[in-house]
């Protein structure tokens, strides 16, 4: 959804680490609140096993993606923020290098 924030964590994940584990790692690494409703992504050191971890209003909620062959794509991104876009592609296998979007309207925001 385009209503959620999505940070992926550049490290190799131990893919053993649960729910406190990851929290740890967004709150003492990424140095957000873990809690704030965004959604962390995680990737395994054999990228064949994704996480993602995100508050849900009243608990932690943790999805789980192993693929049973093939790896998934390590983005190369600007800092740690991903669209949603971006990653409906890298859960579809979509190479993201050689990704390129066509030009469309944005509107320029005022403040």
């Amino acid at each position: 959804s385009n209503s959620v924030r999505y940070f992926l964590y550049h490290e190799p994940t131990d893919m053993r680490y649960g729910i406190n584990s990851l929290s740890g790692l967004v709150r003492n690494k990424l140095g957000f609140d873990p809690m704030n409703g965004d959604v962390f992504v995680f990737l395994g050191k054999r990228a064949n096993q994704i996480r993602f971890l995100q508050w849900d209003q009243d608990g932690f909620a943790m999805y789980i993606k192993k693929l049973e062959q093939g790896t998934f794509e390590r983005p190369v991104l600007n800092g740690n923020a991903v669209t949603s876009s971006q990653l409906s592609l890298l859960l579809q296998g979509v190479r993201l290098v050689s990704v390129s979007y066509r030009k469309r309207y944005t509107p320029l925001k005022r403040a």
